[in-house]
């Protein structure tokens, strides 16, 4: 009996273990927002040197987010089809980092394209 009891506790020692060692998905940007936070006053966010080339070369492509398909389910080949989407697209590559489906985007260009939907997304 003693020898079941002592098997029974290292089970819920080793299966509690198991249980708080266990793998967290949390989002360490909006857990620890201030530490590594994108500061915008030194990135370079214009709409028509960083922003469309980024969308033209990841979004817009064939099969995606193109004028022919837009099997994205969006168009994204214009300014105003862009803009107009700046919510979806900051939630979806800055904040979820699900798109583009080719994989996410890399730390850099999701700083450009943070840094221009928070400046107002202008069409510079």
């Amino acid at each position: 009996m003693r020898s079941l009891n002592k098997f029974v506790a290292i089970l819920f020692i080793a299966v509690m273990a198991v249980f708080f060692s266990g793998c967290y998905y949390d989002k360490e940007e909006l857990l620890y927002s201030g530490k590594g936070a994108i500061s915008c006053a030194t990135i370079s966010a214009k709409f028509s040197t960083e922003v469309n080339p980024l969308i033209k070369n990841k979004c817009a492509t064939s099969g995606c987010h193109d004028a022919v398909s837009a099997s994205g389910g969006s168009v994204l080949v214009t300014y105003a089809q862009i803009a107009a989407q700046t919510s979806r697209i900051n939630q979806r590559c800055v904040i979820d980092k699900t798109m583009p489906s080719s994989g996410p985007l890399s730390p850099a260009e999701i700083a450009i394209v943070k840094c221009w939907i928070e400046s107002g997304a202008p069409n510079n």
